[in-house]
């Protein structure tokens, strides 16, 4: 196997001493996903990784990125030993993007980054070799990560930047040095660190610090700070293209038809018809999509073998994947249908959610209840700030709530939303996910459609587990494929 990094080469990128030569095929920061021939980067997080380099040189890591020697390592051990370990991951992440003719894309956005990333993943694996971030890699630690383990060879890559104060999407941006950044939108997110919806724009807009001269801004043109991410983008030198359903977006929604679970979108790419499908329910993934063939286009990508690959990309989980659980092991027509979007949440992701759920087909007659019915599990919207609870009121609002049977709040803020919405749909409130795990065979029918929705910090994946527990779980895409 061809190696991803030579001591040699770390140590021209850090500046650090190598105790030998050695030669790694991966990076890891974790040792419970280490792979044989990894290099263990010793970060301080949570804990101190430099407590756990001799289990990761034990269970196989060909090195160990360190600032100091932990007790107890053989005296043969490899390592490469620097003043600052951050630092010198950020100094591998430039130093592999220099060496790269990768062409790279940033996404970053207050909803959808991980999906639109994956999207891109997909779609340009198509038309070479793509390198990705994995899982949300997307803050101080995770972008220079992800360029670290950029292989030589990549012909694409794909960083997420994400963050939760100002000043934070720049430097990343800067690092990665792009060739194409894309903004998904800009919502209500993170308003404990920002006064405005605007303010948040303007630090998204960052990410064209880091873009190229000359270099592609793929912006979406619907929402109400288009104009100051637009106008950030030019006086960066970026030629700026257009997603959404307005006529200004030159990647034009038309129609999102959301049928069982695929969306079929109908759409305008530079004034030609494009019919394609993506294989998960969602306006919002069919919006994403747009702008996905927007950098795909940029690149010069085959934009007929982009929007295929789209027909078999579904998101990740619990980012709004689609299960079906199966009630009776003899019996596999006693089901309900479980949406896990139980990663995160905040007005806009929580709406888009909401309509999928909307447009879901409970099915009749093959439960207690005659009807089959659309149940949603909410959790509460975090880091909203002041007006936090205004935003879960205004939940109740949502056009497509009123295709709602039932909807069940979890959380203090969610409170709010359970005392505004109607006594008809209004299901049980608590204030722990736990304080509903016991009651959730009696809340969920045979037919029903279910939605667990909630910030990570809520845990009302807590809930999503425990409702698989109720019979046989199987990823619905696989079933219908």
């Amino acid at each position: 196997m061809t190696p991803l990094w030579t001591s040699a080469a770390l140590v021209s990128a850090t500046g650090g001493r190598a105790t030998r030569s050695f030669e790694v095929t991966g990076i890891s920061i974790d040792t419970r996903d280490l792979a044989p021939g990894d290099l263990f980067v010793a970060l301080k997080d949570q804990r101190d990784g430099h407590d756990f380099v001799g289990q990761a040189l034990q269970i196989g890591a060909a090195a160990a990125l360190v600032s100091h020697l932990p007790d107890g390592l053989p005296p043969e051990a490899a390592l490469l030993v620097v003043p600052d370990v951050q630092a010198a991951l950020e100094a591998m992440a430039r130093f592999a993007r220099a060496r790269s003719r990768a062409k790279l894309i940033g996404v970053t956005g207050s909803v959808g980054k991980t999906s639109t990333k994956e999207m891109l993943r997909a779609i340009l694996s198509g038309q070479g070799r793509t390198h990705a971030a994995q899982k949300s890699f997307n803050n101080h630690w995770g972008v220079p990560l992800t360029l670290a383990r950029m292989p030589q060879d990549a012909e694409f890559g794909v960083i997420e930047i994400g963050m939760n104060h100002p000043g934070e999407i720049a430097p990343l941006a800067r690092m990665a040095d792009l060739d194409v950044a894309m903004i998904t939108t800009v919502a209500a997110a993170h308003l404990e660190a920002f006064a405005t919806v605007d303010d948040i724009a303007r630090e998204k807009a960052a990410i064209f610090d880091g873009l190229r001269q000359g270099g592609t801004a793929v912006l979406n043109a619907d929402i109400a700070t288009a104009a100051i991410l637009t106008d950030a983008a030019r006086a960066a030198g970026a030629q700026v293209r257009l997603f959404g359903a307005g006529p200004v977006a030159g990647y034009r929604l038309l129609s999102a038809q959301l049928v069982q679970n695929t969306t079929v979108v109908k759409a305008e790419v530079n004034g030609q018809p494009l019919l394609f499908k993506i294989a998960s329910p969602g306006r919002h993934f069919a919006m994403n999509a747009l702008g996905v063939l927007a950098v795909a286009d940029a690149l010069g990508a085959d934009l007929g073998i982009a929007a295929a690959d789209l027909g078999r990309w579904h998101p990740q989980q619990s980012r709004g994947t689609i299960e079906r659980i199966t009630l009776d092991i003899v019996d596999d027509h006693l089901h309900f249908d479980l949406i896990d979007d139980a990663f995160n949440a905040n007005p806009a992701s929580m709406e888009a959610a909401l309509e999928v759920l909307a447009a879901a087909e409970p099915k009749d007659g093959i439960g207690r209840h005659a009807a089959g019915r659309r149940i949603a599990i909410l959790g509460d919207m975090l880091e909203l700030g002041p007006t936090e609870h205004d935003l879960h009121r205004a939940i109740a609002r949502y056009p497509c709530v009123a295709a709602i049977h039932t909807i069940h709040c979890v959380g203090p803020r969610s409170r709010s939303l359970w005392e505004r919405l109607p006594e008809a749909q209004r299901g049980e409130w608590v204030e722990k996910p736990a304080d509903l795990l016991p009651r959730l065979r009696a809340l969920v029918d045979a037919g029903d459609v279910v939605l667990v929705k909630g910030s990570k910090g809520i845990k009302v994946s807590m809930l999503v587990d425990g409702l698989r527990k109720l019979g046989q779980s199987a990823p619905l895409q696989q079933r219908d494929a």
